[in-house]
């Protein structure tokens, strides 16, 4: 079954729903920047975060450096931003704090 890429009113109101992230430059991504006290904190989180991407089968593109997370979502075989993204954002969010 083909995942559906949100329209241009659903993902204005997921954005709506989530202020952390941004829209990639070209509308097909959302990214948040993260700052952890320390590296083993960035790492805790991205652990967490990692379990519930391989329970969902959604994972996330990310980054880390020392105490910084970069993450970018997107559902690839959407085309773009999908309700998987969403709900990887809020999950992410309700981790982060």
């Amino acid at each position: 079954m083909a995942i559906a890429r949100l329209t241009e009113e659903e993902r204005a109101a997921a954005l709506a729903e989530l202020p952390l992230w941004r829209l990639s430059a070209d509308g097909t991504a959302i990214e948040r920047r993260l700052r952890f006290p320390s590296f083993a904190q960035a790492f805790a989180f991205m652990t967490r975060v990692a379990f519930e991407a391989e329970r969902a089968d959604h994972h996330p593109e990310w980054s880390n450096v020392y105490d910084r997370v970069t993450v970018v979502l997107t559902t690839h075989d959407a085309g773009g931003l999908s309700t998987r993204d969403v709900e990887m954002a809020r999950f992410i969010d309700g981790v982060a704090g």
